[in-house]
């Protein structure tokens, strides 16, 4: 078992990303996982990434405020306990347009995208 306690996950950045905070759960730097790893990001009003594609799967479900998402074609605003997936390949935008902050919960496989 590995339990990470949410005030003492490690934190990371990533490029695209501003406004940001951004912290692991489990996988990674967080512990030990064969499959995924779970992280939490924080939005700041007018926060968000840039509109990016990986070769990974992302589930994302949003804990607290809102959220839009987009994969450059369509749009969305996510809310409370709304998910969304991301599909290899697929662009991703985050952007929080309110002006409070907002949590999002990401899930990822861990393997790198395939060549």
């Amino acid at each position: 078992m590995n339990i990470v306690r949410f005030d003492a996950a490690p934190e990371y950045q990533a490029p695209g990303h501003d406004l940001m905070r951004m912290v692991r759960l489990q996988g990674r730097e967080a512990g030990p996982s064969e499959n995924l790893w779970l992280g939490v990001s924080t939005i700041a009003p007018g926060g968000g990434t840039t509109l990016d594609a990986s070769g990974l799967e992302k589930m994302y479900v949003v804990l607290d405020g809102e959220v839009t998402i987009s994969n450059g074609h369509e749009e969305a605003v996510l809310r409370p306990w709304d998910s969304c997936r991301i599909a290899p390949n697929e662009g991703r935008a985050l952007k929080n347009n309110t002006n409070q902050p907002a949590t999002i919960l990401l899930a990822m496989p861990l393997q790198t995208a395939p060549a």
